[in-house]
């Protein structure tokens, strides 16, 4: 099978395209015939980064969708040819989606509803995930979601033009909030309003803390954060008593300087985010929920639904990592498979 692997860690030129045997699945895993695989910011970092792997070589991606082929011990043969999507394929393995062929635990690939793509398949894991855990941490918010879960809630969706960003409009507004993207120009705010998102801020003009508090006067009830360090002045400025930020990134790295006292004063909640480490049960119920709003329709992909597709061959998986570190808008995927 064509395979992208890399050896050491560094840039996209680490990359390269191999021929290696197909795998066979242990007990308790599938082996899924990969159609599309979807990038993530932290499929790159993890490339890049020169940190012990623990294997000789890594095929990267967490993301994507395909078919089982094959299936090991004490896995229901009936799923043969059974359409999913996978999530969190090379997390602590070396088989992750830039593949023809990937293996992964069989829990790991989730039966995709009839009427989804592989491309809503392979845009889901990471974002959407990540998406709905942000969703439901707040202290008296819904630890699971489905239509009415967030009914009179107010979410703000920091960078609502991003992956996850994009992911939490869709899930907050399937399941009845009233959502706020922020974003950095028109074109992002046109791809927010796209996903569905009720108002959009853009946090660069006029005084956008004000704008916000004439949409909710009472307070943003959650903020899915992914610039805390950029934006934490802003949603403090926004947020109600009690309210909780949840924070699964600081894109732009920069420091993070918290008003203890504001912050005390309103009982707020700052919650991090991140799915290797929230638990297996917050996992399966973000699965369970997330292939719910799926069967829905609540989750498409695209740009009339504000989320633009760009697409890679597998060689030219390197190409597809530039074009994500470069900020590429949209959903970055490469198709392995027909």
């Amino acid at each position: 099978m064509k395979a992208i692997v890399y050896r050491d860690h560094g840039g996209p030129d680490v990359l390269r395209l191999v021929d290696r045997d197909l795998p066979a699945p242990g007990p308790g895993e599938v082996r899924v015939r990969v159609a599309v695989s979807g990038v993530n910011p932290t499929d790159w970092k993890a490339r890049s980064q020169p940190v012990p792997q623990g294997f000789p070589e890594v095929t990267p991606h967490l993301d994507g969708a395909g078919t089982i082929d094959a299936v090991g011990e004490g896995v229901d043969r009936s799923r043969v040819g059974q359409r999913v999507w996978v999530f969190l394929a090379a997390a602590g393995r070396p088989t992750g989606t830039a593949a023809e062929f990937t293996v992964v635990p069989a829990e790991q690939a989730v039966p995709l509803p009839d009427g989804a793509g592989f491309d809503v398949g392979a845009a889901l894991g990471v974002p959407a995930l990540t998406a709905h855990r942000a969703l439901t941490v707040a202290e008296d918010g819904p630890r699971r979601l489905r239509p009415g879960a967030l009914d009179g809630r107010v979410v703000l969706a920091a960078g609502g033009a991003g992956a996850v960003g994009h992911a939490v409009i869709q899930l907050a507004r399937w399941a009845g909030a009233t959502v706020i993207g922020t974003v950095s120009g028109p074109e992002k705010a046109r791809l927010a309003t796209a996903a569905g998102a009720h108002h959009v801020v853009n946090y660069r003009e006029g005084d956008p803390a004000a704008e916000i508090r004439g949409i909710a006067p009472d307070g943003v009830d959650l903020v899915a954060e992914v610039a805390l360090g950029a934006n934490l002045a802003l949603d403090l400025a926004v947020l109600r008593t009690r309210g909780t930020i949840a924070t699964y990134a600081n894109d732009g790295g920069g420091p993070v300087e918290l008003d203890v006292m504001r912050t005390m004063v309103l009982n707020a909640r700052l919650q991090f985010v991140v799915l290797y480490t929230a638990g297996p049960e917050a996992r399966e119920a973000a699965v369970e929920d997330v292939t719910a709003a799926v069967r829905d329709g609540a989750l498409p992909v695209g740009e009339a639904h504000g989320l633009p597709l760009v697409r890679f061959p597998l060689d030219r998986t390197a190409d597809a990592h530039r074009a994500l570190e470069s900020g590429t808008v949209g959903k970055v995927l490469v198709d392995v498979t027909s």
